[in-house]
């Protein structure tokens, strides 16, 4: 998949300066024609069997998955023809499956089936606040179960016995990365974008993890994060210095269109179990985290996520 340089596989990016036409006239319709939603039952048990914390709610998760035979029945121009199996995207925080629209158009052209999970507190996946802005996980296994249990059944069916991909983003690639240690053998190949395996708290992660485990023991573990705010309809364009105002202009308005899209917040518990999450993986380079995991070829890329540090 990134083995090597593969002119037949060049694809056009969208244009910026004529960005909501293209994807509201092109892309939109072309995914909708392969798309297929569903609904899972969340994991009960973590990969050594033992039982996660019952949920009072325990809901269910959505996902959105990509047909690559429906997409290429369409004959879109720049469409490789050619099926080269599955990719699986773990999507970051506050994100939801929407947002990878572009990313799936493009795997769709280079001849890939695309799935995706919205991570519990995401999207339409079950909320567990009342509060949509906020973001609330009990326990960071929960997300790592819930993804391998999605990428081992939906995922390996659209694959159809082709390679089993993973593209992750942020939180989603500290999720992924920790799915690869946890199931070694489960992803052929894997992206990692900015992954979250050593968060940026702005302190020691091992005070930081102290001081949020005892907010939350004080009860204030569904409570907001300092300095987090609820979604706001107004768009700041200077949180987003250095994006394509297109793009962002255009995710900003799936998220206000979409109550279910508007997580913007991170609760004390969130923070807590994410540190957690982190501290159990070891940052790319390190051999353990090499020696776990069976995937063949594991590209991380870093980029200007806030959540994640800049240096080596």
């Amino acid at each position: 998949m990134w083995d090597s340089y593969d002119e037949s596989m060049t694809l056009r990016l969208l244009d910026e300066a004529n960005y909501d036409a293209e994807m509201e006239s092109k892309v939109l319709p072309a995914l909708d024609a392969c798309m297929t939603e569903g609904w899972m039952d969340p994991a009960t048990v973590d990969w050594n069997g033992d039982a996660l914390p019952k949920l009072d709610e325990p809901g269910r998760l959505h996902y959105c998955c990509y047909d690559a035979a429906k997409f290429d029945a369409l004959r879109e121009d720049g469409a490789s023809g050619v099926f080269r199996g599955a990719i699986v995207i773990s999507h970051g925080f506050t994100e939801f499956a929407r947002k990878y629209s572009e990313m799936t158009w493009y795997f769709l052209l280079a001849g890939y089936s695309v799935c995706i999970l919205e991570h519990r507190g995401h999207g339409h996946s079950a909320h567990d606040v009342d509060n949509p802005s906020l973001v609330w996980i009990d326990d960071w296994r929960r997300y790592v179960s819930d993804f391998a249990a999605f990428a081992d059944t939906v995922g390996r069916e659209y694959a159809c016995g082709e390679p089993l991909n993973l593209y992750c983003h942020s939180m989603g690639g500290g999720i992924g990365a920790a799915v690869m240690e946890h199931y070694p053998s489960l992803f052929d190949k894997a992206v990692l974008s900015a992954p979250m395996i050593a968060p940026v708290v702005g302190m020691p992660t091992w005070i930081a993890r102290i001081a949020t485990g005892a907010l939350c023991g004080l009860g204030f573990g569904k409570a907001r994060v300092f300095g987090h705010t609820d979604f706001s309809p107004e768009l700041d364009l200077d949180e987003h210095k250095g994006a394509s105002e297109a793009r962002v202009r255009w995710f900003h308005k799936q998220r206000v269109d979409d109550v279910a899209c508007q997580t913007n917040a991170a609760t004390f518990e969130w923070a807590h179990q994410a540190m957690a999450l982190s501290n159990r993986g070891a940052a790319p380079g390190d051999g353990f985290f090499w020696s776990r995991t069976q995937t063949g070829h594991v590209r991380c890329d870093r980029n200007s996520d806030a959540a994640v540090p800049s240096g080596p």
